[in-house]
Parts: C-alpha cells; sequence; structure tokens
C-alpha cells in the first residue's frame, strides 16, 4: 500500500505543476520579481539544446590551433583569418561565436585574444585530447533513444575501449590498446597532481597502481616521493608501454610493470598501498567488487587502497556524474558512475574497513577515496 503524499510532497507537486503550465510561465516572465528566475531558466533551457553546437565551436578551435596560436598575444582580425585559411567572414563568425562562450575576447582595433576559457585551453593536452575524442561520443549518440533500447555495447565506444567487450582483454594487441592508452596518458598529470594532493604517499613504501595505463600516475608518485617503490598492473600490451615510459625517465630501477587481466587474475604482492585511478566505474557491479577484492588479497592486513575517481552525486558538479558519464559509460558498453555511498558499500564487501573521503582541489573532475584491508575470516 502506497504511503499518502506528505505536505512537502503535495508542494513539490503543486510547484512541478505550475512550472509546467504555459500560462504561469508567461506571467512569471512579466511579473518583476520572478522575471530573473524566469529569464534564467529559460536561458539554461536554451543551454542544453544549443550545447552541442557550443562543443562544436570549441572543436573548431582545437583543430585550428587558435588557443596555441595566441598565447603570445592578440592578433588583427584579417591576420588571423589568414593565418586559419578561413575565409574572412567565416573567421569572424567562429571569432565572435568563441567569445560568445569565453573563448577568445575582443581586442581595440579588430583584434581577437584569448578569453578566460580559452587560455585554460593551452598546454592542456588532457582537456584538448578530450575534445578530439568527443568525436566518437555524439557518433554513438546520434539516437540516443535507440543507444537506451538495444544491449549494451557494439558502438565506436566499445571499439575505442577494446577491454570492454572482449572475452579475452589480456589478448588485446599493442596496436589495440594505443589510442586510449594515449588519452588517457594526456589527461593524467592533472588527475595525478589532484589525487597526491589529496592522499600524500610519504608513510608508504610501495605502491601497486592497477590498471596505470603507461604509468603517468606511478611517474607523478614517483617524481614527488623519492623513496617510493613502484609497481604496474595492466593488460600485457599495455604494462609493455609502461616499461618503456619507466626506462625513457629513469624509473626502470624503481617501476616494475606486471602484465595481466585484473578482473579474473590475482595481483602482484607486495605494496602497502594498492591505487585504482578511473579503473571501478569502467565497470559493472561484479566486476567491479572482483577487482576490489583482488586489491584486498594484493594487500597486507592495514594497507591501504587508493580509489580515484569521478563520483555520482558529487555537489555541483551532478550532470557530470549522472548525464556525462552515464550516457558515456552506456555507449562504453560497462560501467557507471557511484556514489561515494555506493563506493563504500562495494569497498566493505570487498573486505575493506574505514572507508574515508579526502578533499580534492576540483571534486567535479576527481574524487578521492581510501580504505584499510583486513582480514577477511
Amino acid at each position: 500500500m502506497a504511503r499518502p503524499a506528505s505536505l512537502l510532497d503535495r508542494a513539490r507537486d503543486l510547484h512541478d505543476r505550475l512550472l509546467a503550465s504555459a500560462r504561469f510561465r508567461s506571467l512569471a516572465t512579466r511579473f518583476p520579481l520572478t522575471r530573473p528566475v524566469a529569464r534564467r531558466r529559460v536561458r539554461a533551457l536554451f543551454d542544453l539544446c544549443a550545447g552541442f553546437v557550443y562543443s562544436q565551436v570549441l572543436l573548431a578551435c582545437v583543430r585550428l590551433r587558435l588557443f596555441e596560436i595566441l598565447r603570445d598575444g592578440p592578433e588583427e582580425e584579417g591576420r588571423l583569418a589568414a593565418r586559419l585559411a578561413l575565409p574572412p567572414e567565416s573567421a569572424a563568425r567562429l571569432f565572435a561565436a568563441a567569445a560568445s562562450l569565453g573563448l577568445l575576447a575582443r581586442r581595440r582595433g579588430r583584434r581577437w585574444g584569448l578569453g578566460p576559457l580559452g587560455a585554460a585551453m593551452v598546454d592542456n593536452p588532457g582537456v584538448t585530447a578530450m575534445v578530439e575524442h568527443h568525436a566518437l561520443v555524439y557518433g554513438d549518440l546520434a539516437d540516443p533513444v535507440a543507444l537506451l533500447r538495444r544491449p549494451r555495447g557494439g558502438n565506436s565506444l566499445s571499439g575505442y575501449w577494446p577491454y570492454a567487450e572482449t572475452a579475452e582483454p589480456a589478448a588485446l594487441r599493442p596496436d589495440q590498446v594505443a589510442a586510449y592508452s594515449d588519452l588517457m596518458a594526456a589527461s593524467q598529470p592533472i588527475i595525478a597532481e589532484e589525487v597526491l594532493a589529496a592522499h600524500p604517499l610519504r608513510r608508504h613504501r610501495c605502491l601497486l597502481d592497477v590498471g596505470g595505463g603507461d604509468g603517468s600516475f606511478l611517474r607523478a608518485a614517483g617524481m614527488r616521493h623519492a623513496h617510493l617503490r613502484l609497481m604496474l598492473f595492466d593488460l600485457p600490451a599495455v604494462a609493455e608501454r609502461a616499461r618503456a615510459r619507466f626506462a625513457a625517465a629513469g624509473m626502470a630501477g624503481r617501476g616494475a610493470a606486471f602484465g595481466g587481466d585484473f578482473t579474473t587474475g590475482p595481483l602482484p604482492t607486495g605494496a602497502d598501498i594498492v591505487s585504482l585511478v578511473r579503473v571501478i566505474h569502467d565497470h559493472d557491479d561484479e566486476r567491479a567488487l572482483a577487482i576490489l577484492r583482488a586489491a584486498h588479497a594484493a594487500l597486507p592486513p592495514g594497507g591501504t587502497l587508493l580509489l580515484a575517481e569521478p563520483m555520482a552525486g558529487t555537489p555541483g558538479a551532478e550532470p557530470i556524474g549522472e548525464a556525462y558519464f552515464g550516457f558515456y559509460l552506456l555507449a562504453m558498453g560497462t560501467g557507471r558512475a557511484r556514489s561515494v555511498t555506493e563506493l563504500e558499500a562495494l569497498l566493505r564487501r570487498a573486505g575493506f574497513t574505514a572507508p574515508r573521503l579526502h578533499p580534492t582541489r576540483t571534486p567535479l573532475l576527481i574524487r578521492v577515496m581510501t580504505a584499510n584491508a583486513v582480514v577477511i575470516a
């Protein structure tokens, strides 16, 4: 038997009916006290409708290397159009569009310079790589209803991340792991900075990074903590890339890379802290739990698990977890963003205790949790 609606529920229902009323919306835009709120909501709704166009303006700027061109100072409009090999009218249209989005800024003398968001794109290879990568995402989302109705997988994204739909990920060839490994490496420096600031590794002696890609996170940790021994576990073809990167960075004596499938096989032992950076949200619950149990088995009693990834329900960043990652991982064919509460439950089921959320500087990008390994009876 359904519970009767509370007074608060009835008030919310009335609020929703009013907002759904065209007559009420018309009144709200005319009444001085409600007009600012109504206008903000109209703008927010239009931005949702136009978001794809905004992202394509950004993509055009990235592909034309516009931000790099303007990094040393503003350029006159005609000269800039010529450098970009664009017709003057098209260039002017692009510059005005980019300025409206905060990517460029008008200067005196028909010159254009960097806007605040354009300046943030300079020397930011991780964001630039993601802007290019989103061409695949948009292709998979061209018919979102069809995506929701058909079985998961079989999309451009699931092909880009081949471990998402193969029965034997450990058999993937080097050419099959190169593209996604490069993408993750491009965005890893800013993630590593956030994670290592949230949980410094001074008291640890050996770090095992599971799903560590080409070792970007481990190299950042090793540069910050000279005493730390480094271990990496990833698919064999990926681990081979990590060995080469360790050698190039002069860390071959400190860094060991192991190949295997962390969803089915045991992990190497000897570390007192295991990190999972942007790994668990790529997997559905059963596989995620298997990975966490393997991490627990690899740790000594009292060892530390470090889990870092975007999380659902992050205050101020709710659309990133629920909308962006919800549909991105749907197209990828596996995984979902989880809330802090859901991750705590998974950690406890895997045998960990005392899960703790650590503050990060940019929680919409990454959040950090730690937990302690205990002996499973």
